[in-house]
């Protein structure tokens, strides 16, 4: 795209794997002058970016600009947008006036799934020119549908008649809210893929997609509520236009008909800064999708403190574009799991429950995870105040049989991909990991006991200084205490159990675990 610099003063990676197409797919537009505003903007908002300040040494205030996903794309990663001239070259016929070759697509192209553009194919593939422009509101079949036949227009303008080009084409599928349910229908539904395209999608990213429904007032979407299309978060709806059969009433899995582990979901956990609906939603969500609806069994997620749209929202956040391009185009991958040996109770809890007294509690886990960078964010966040924290019983972690699990219930903190290709200094990888181990209002013989404790007293705290060092054949960690020690320091290797990699934490209350950290090769 001309006249476009990278950000990062970066030149662009040359034309090789993983650099895919990205089809966009938007979220729901509730009412018709929003399906009518969607139809009259070419990015239908995968060109919206953010503003932020940041204050200086002297007191002042600079902004941060993020410029959108879709700009970032083009400045760091050479991609550009399927648009000529003032044509569609992805639509039905978009290709007509451009039989040329120079301008057939890149494989680094953008695309935008514009479904709720009313589209009419004539018999000689052109489009109906009086009906471009129209909104319509299509089912989340229909919508698979056309999805179905975009991917293998964008392959056939990508690849033309090149045998082995067809061969290895494959796609991104990048969506947003309910574009992402549209995704998952032409993955799991076998009649919403006429053109047999899930084959060819590589890697899926959904940002706050509503993966086992939505809930208002606590309860799901009816089905009988109708208005606006609205009963397609309804659970019993998503079953039957994704082929599935509910597992314990939810219908967040993909039954097998795509990879888990290459289907991400990004979770909003920021409710406030979200239009009115927030106030008929649940805290724990991004002001529409609750956490616990917004991911899909087995598959990635990582949960950022942003809105499900608007100015703090998820996709035109730098959060958002971060975890979206590791995911797309990194190398490794990095989960994060807490194993605590000892949760000890204050000295006064201690003694009560050494004379037989009953307590009841449970533990907070919190971890927030941020790579050195330009402009540092968190790749993910779990906080208490954001009611995202880990939530786990003592008897999960401590006596698993007591709470009818066969092997105790461990706190994943964090599954976050990265990219080798980012780094800014050398050949190592530095992040920050700040945790924070706390536990709930605890209850001695069904009492509270708020008056023998200190308010937010924590079990554990740390921010340790992750070091991750690129060797021939593999990687090296070491890790500082940041909270005593200087983080630029060399700091220690991990050790190693036949678990794995860890870090040994303590400290002068009693408590103890291993903070395991498994790093594997990502493609």
């Amino acid at each position: 795209m001309p006249g476009l610099k990278s950000s990062v003063n970066k030149t662009a990676p040359e034309p090789t794997d993983p650099f895919h197409p990205i089809i966009y797919v938007r979220g729901y537009a509730m009412t018709e002058n929003a399906m009518e505003a969607t139809v009259h903007t070419p990015y239908m908002g995968f060109n919206l970016g953010s503003t932020r300040a940041r204050q200086q040494y002297d007191r002042s205030f600079r902004h941060y600009i993020f410029e959108s996903p879709l700009i970032r794309l083009m400045k760091e990663y050479g991609y550009q947008d399927s648009y000529a001239d003032g044509i569609n070259l992805a639509e039905p016929g978009g290709a007509v006036d451009f039989p040329d070759t120079d301008k057939r697509l890149p494989r680094r192209s953008i695309i935008i799934h514009r479904y709720y553009e009313e589209e009419h194919e004539q018999g000689n593939g052109a489009t109906d020119s009086d009906a471009m422009g129209r909104s319509q509101r299509p089912s989340i079949e229909a919508a698979a549908v056309r999805l179905s036949k975009l991917i293998a227009r964008v392959r056939d303008f990508i690849c033309g008649d090149n045998t082995q080009a067809r061969a290895d084409f494959k796609v991104y599928l990048v969506a947003h809210s309910m574009g992402g349910l549209i995704c998952r229908c032409l993955l799991q539904n076998e009649q919403a893929d006429p053109e047999q395209s899930r084959r060819l999608v590589d890697k899926v990213f959904t940002y706050g997609t509503p993966h086992n429904g939505i809930e208002v007032m606590g309860l799901n979407v009816p089905r009988f509520f109708s208005l606006w299309d609205a009963h397609n978060f309804n659970r019993a709806e998503m079953a039957e236009y994704l082929k599935l059969k509910p597992r314990n009433g939810r219908v967040n899995s993909l039954n097998g008909a795509f990879p888990a582990e290459r289907f991400f979901c990004l979770v909003g956990t920021n409710p406030h800064d979200y239009n009115l609906t927030r106030l008929v939603i649940d805290k724990a969500s991004d002001g529409l999708v609750t956490m616990d609806n917004a991911y899909i069994e087995d598959a990635p997620r990582v949960h950022t403190y942003t809105s499900h749209s608007g100015p703090y929202g998820m996709v035109n956040s730098k959060i958002g574009y971060d975890n979206l391009v590791r995911f797309l185009f990194g190398d490794y991958r990095l989960r994060i799991t807490m194993q605590p040996a000892v949760l000890p109770l204050s000295p006064p809890l201690q003694r009560a429950y050494d004379d037989g007294a009953t307590i009841r509690g449970s533990y907070l886990f919190e971890c927030t995870l941020t790579p050195r960078g330009d402009d540092p964010v968190p790749l993910s966040s779990r906080r208490i105040d954001h009611h995202s924290a880990v939530f786990r019983s003592f008897d999960e972690l401590l006596n698993p049989h007591k709470a009818g699990l066969k092997r105790p219930r461990y706190p994943v903190l964090a599954s976050v991909f990265l990219d080798s290709k980012r780094i800014e200094v050398g050949t190592t990888m530095v992040m920050n990991l700040e945790l924070n181990v706390e536990g709930t209002d605890f209850r001695l013989n069904g009492g509270s006991v708020l008056s023998r404790r200190a308010p937010a007293e924590h079990l554990f705290r740390q921010t340790i200084t992750l070091k991750i060092t690129l060797q021939p054949g593999g990687w090296r960690m070491r890790y500082i205490f940041a909270d005593q020690q200087w983080s630029d320091g060399r700091g220690s290797e991990l050790k190693e159990d036949e678990q794995g990699h860890f870090i040994e934490l303590k400290n002068s209350k009693g408590f103890a675990a291993k903070l395991y950290l498994q790093m594997a090769d990502w493609r």
